[in-house]
């Protein structure tokens, strides 16, 4: 029987950009259609001061943020309830089918890395419409 030949390692700067179900532009990163990851992907995001997504959740995938440099509020729960105000070296954990709306309510531009167990980063994103009214503009 042969051996299973193992992938290889990959290096790849965050340049192309795409746009997600979201509603946000991300830089191409970690993710399978990139580099081939089976569980994992990671993007930069970048949110313009007004920046809000659309409200959404992921179905099956939990999600890990790291802010970089700026502020921005992020709202979630079953109606969006809760709030929590992120800031630069904030680490923000959503668990899988949280519901949640980042917004960028500062006068800055936010950055973060964006890490999901979904290795195709999109599949897994529900939009949530009916939630919209729901967070002030």
């Amino acid at each position: 029987m042969a051996a299973k030949e193992k992938p290889d390692c990959v290096k790849l700067r965050p340049e192309g950009t795409y746009t997600g179900k979201q509603g946000f532009s991300y830089f191409e990163g970690i993710a399978k259609e990139t580099v081939g990851s089976h569980g994992v992907c990671m993007h930069l995001l970048t949110v313009p001061p007004g920046g809000r997504a659309k409200a959404h959740k992921h179905e099956t995938h939990e999600t890990a943020i790291y802010v970089i440099s700026g502020s921005a509020k992020m709202y979630w729960g079953e109606r969006l309830e809760n709030v929590m105000e992120t800031k630069a070296g904030d680490m923000i954990y959503i668990p899988a089918d949280v519901p949640h709306l980042p917004f960028n309510d500062g006068d800055e531009t936010a950055v973060a890395v964006i890490a999901r167990t979904d290795p195709h980063e999109q599949e897994s994103v529900v939009l949530l419409p009916e939630l919209e009214a729901l967070v002030p503009a």
